[in-house]
């Protein structure tokens, strides 16, 4: 397959490009500046993921699209959201897969409000669960094939393979996920219809 990955360089994003290349698939990515090391199978794209041209050059040929942009206290994530969609539908590629976050999920709590709205979440600050709600009422206005992948608490660490999912909920007592099983998961969505036009709950 030929991909395409914004936020390569980051956490989850490197770990779905190493998972790539090494099963073979063709990758370009769209980043800032040099930072990837170069591999035979991957096309750098130097821009930016809030300019229309450079996401139209990153999807352009393409047949699935990861997303691990992230949310840094900015509204890169909601601006860029569109260009990838619009560019999407424009080159006839169906499938993306984004990185969300548990605040998204459905709330245990209070039904009907998300978990970030409806108290299981304990963090103050709801921003970042705020950039990645207006991704998912995005791609619900769509018929794209989406998949967003909702981590709990994110610690560096390796796939241990050991972790729970749930669709549209946070797995009960779920407390963390590592990066790697994060990336691992979101990188198998590739060949999996399980979660289509969803979001999925992901903790050990």
């Amino acid at each position: 397959m030929k991909l395409a990955i914004f936020g390569a360089t980051g956490r989850v994003g490197g770990e779905i490009l190493k998972r790539a290349l090494a099963d073979g698939h063709e990758v370009k990515a769209l980043v800032r500046s040099e930072k990837l090391e170069t591999h035979p199978n991957l096309e750098v794209v130097i821009g930016d993921v809030r300019n229309a041209e450079d996401i139209e050059k990153t999807i352009k040929g393409t047949t699935a699209v990861f997303s691990a942009i992230g949310t840094d206290r900015t509204t890169t994530l909601s601006d860029a959201a569109p260009l990838i969609v619009q560019s999407m539908e424009q080159n006839g590629v169906q499938q993306i897969i984004s990185i969300g976050t548990a605040g998204i999920l459905n709330s245990r709590l209070s039904p009907g409000l998300l978990r970030y709205e409806g108290g299981d979440s304990k963090r103050k600050m709801t921003f970042a669960a705020e950039e990645h709600e207006a991704v998912y009422r995005l791609f619900e206005t769509t018929s794209l094939h989406w998949t967003i992948v909702c981590p709990t608490y994110l610690p560096d660490g390796e796939a241990r393979g050991n972790y729970r999912t749930e669709k549209d909920f946070l797995p009960l007592e779920g407390k963390e996920i590592t990066v790697g099983d994060t990336a691992e998961f979101a990188y198998r969505q590739l060949n999996s219809q399980e979660f289509v036009q969803s979001r999925v709950g992901l903790a050990y």
